[in-house]
């Protein structure tokens, strides 16, 4: 499949992940050199990592790959949220995609996102943890039991996955609402109840979900 050319900024969190950071960010590298998508950038936010991660990080921005690399480095932990609003505020693009350093969303997804949301002309897509293969842990999907369907009654409409950690949206709607957004893991579920309580176009669509490395 080829997507046809924008301009996409993959923006990836990253904290105390030295053992996965590497691998996500070369998946990334070889869907471009593959030519599924193009006209990209990569921003990693180290968000004061601790154990090592930065080196990785900054030994991979020096690499001659297939697109820019931008790291960009907090000097103590802020947060999930701050992570991707420094991402955010970095880039240029029309389209933010977020993705995990750890390794358990399938990044070889992110063109079928990115063409989504571009043919569609939504506001964004949201991969849903609800596909054929989910490994996700039970003691964390008990909160979602009651926060899915609050969610959804609260939007007016069907939320299969409201903190999925792989999505794309387009930037000035985020910008919209970045004041809004926390700093913490809640930044994800806000930006879906801010998107679809203002009545924007969002799409879900099924993904798998893989356990963390490291």
């Amino acid at each position: 499949m080829k997507v046809q050319a924008m301009k996409t900024s993959i923006i990836i969190p990253c904290y105390n992940e030295k053992n996965a950071i590497r691998e996500t960010i070369e998946c990334i590298w070889s869907l471009i050199r593959e030519s599924k998508f193009n006209n990209v950038e990569i921003i990693a936010v180290n968000d004061g990592s601790t154990d090592g991660s930065e080196h990785v990080l900054n030994a991979l921005a020096n690499e001659n790959q297939a697109c820019p690399l931008l790291v960009v480095h907090h000097k103590r932990n802020q947060g999930y949220g701050a992570a991707l609003k420094s991402g955010i505020r970095r880039s240029q693009s029309e389209y933010i995609c977020i993705t995990d350093a750890d390794g358990t969303y399938p990044n070889e997804r992110i063109p079928d996102l990115i063409e989504q949301i571009s043919s569609k002309d939504l506001d964004m897509v949201v991969g849903a943890r609800i596909g054929p293969n989910v490994d996700y842990s039970r003691i964390r999907s008990i909160p979602k039991m009651i926060l899915v369907p609050w969610v959804s009654f609260l939007c007016g409409t069907d939320v299969p996955d409201m903190n999925s950690g792989l999505r794309v949206f387009r930037r000035d709607r985020a910008l919209d609402f970045l004041k809004l957004l926390p700093d913490g893991f809640s930044f994800t579920t806000t930006i879906t109840i801010c998107l679809l309580r203002n009545r924007y176009a969002v799409e879900f669509i099924p993904i798998s979900y893989a356990k963390r490395i490291g």
